[in-house]
């Protein structure tokens, strides 16, 4: 278990939550890395992504706070490792860092922020996307709602931070990044299975403020509040996902 009381299984995750680094792939146009670079993959889960870098010509090191990503991204020969995104130890090792749907899951992103800008040479540059103001703000009202009903209180539980564009602009200024782009993105996300499927792998530490016997229940009410507005045509469930995308530079 990680931090906020999350699990990352790599099988649950690669089952119900591929679609992460697929939608990443705009990404890497942003990034637009030399052949060569060194770039430092902030929150690699299970390297799909990472694994994307490498082809293209980076030489790429993975971290991830979770032991058993961490693992599954070994597994397909790369350079990965355990580490806390809110105490990078790197010191001017990289031409980039790139960060993609991790980190709104690190809340002391001043920390980050700082970490990145040590890891990072002179003239490199972080580009990351992320959850931003409004991010499934659907899907965590009517969870929230549900365990006020049973009686539970979920406001320690979130472990989330979903910055404004102002917001997050303002603390990569003040550590003496060059901002050159960052905004929101609307995206609803199409899911592979139920919407208890992605609450099972992305809100644990709000569904773990119950019981685990109430769990299914749980998902089930929060299934129906939301049966209406986050349902597609053919019975398809999506998320109301906003992405906060930004590209900055380190001055050389």
């Amino acid at each position: 278990m990680t931090k906020a009381g999350q699990r990352w299984d790599p099988e649950r995750y690669r089952r119900n939550a591929g679609f992460v680094a697929e939608l990443g792939l705009p990404l890497l146009e942003l990034l637009a890395h030399a052949p060569g670079e060194r770039v430092l993959d902030l929150g690699c889960g299970d390297g799909a992504l990472t694994e994307r870098l490498a082809a293209l010509g980076a030489v790429v090191v993975g971290v991830d706070s979770s032991a058993e990503q961490v693992a599954a991204a070994r597994a397909r020969g790369l350079d990965a490792r355990v580490a806390d995104g809110e105490a990078l130890a790197f010191e001017a090792e990289f031409d980039a860092v790139f960060s993609n749907a991790a980190l709104h899951w690190m809340t002391g992103p001043d920390a980050v922020i700082d970490g990145v800008w040590r890891a990072l040479k002179p003239g490199g540059r972080f580009v990351g996307e992320m959850g931003g103001a409004g991010n499934v703000e659907r899907v965590k009202g009517a969870l929230t709602a549900a365990l006020a009903r049973r009686g539970h209180d979920p406001a320690a539980a979130d472990p989330w931070y979903f910055p404004t564009p102002d917001d997050y602009a303002g603390r990569l200024a003040a550590r003496g990044f060059q901002v050159e782009e960052i905004a929101l993105i609307e995206r609803p996300t199409p899911l592979p299975g139920r919407l208890g499927d992605w609450l099972e792998t992305f809100a644990e530490p709000f569904l773990f403020v119950a019981p685990e016997g109430e769990h299914p229940n749980l998902i089930a009410e929060v299934e129906a509040a939301l049966d209406g507005t986050l349902r597609d045509g053919g019975g398809g469930w999506f998320v109301d996902y906003v992405r906060l995308r930004f590209r900055a530079v380190k001055p050389a």
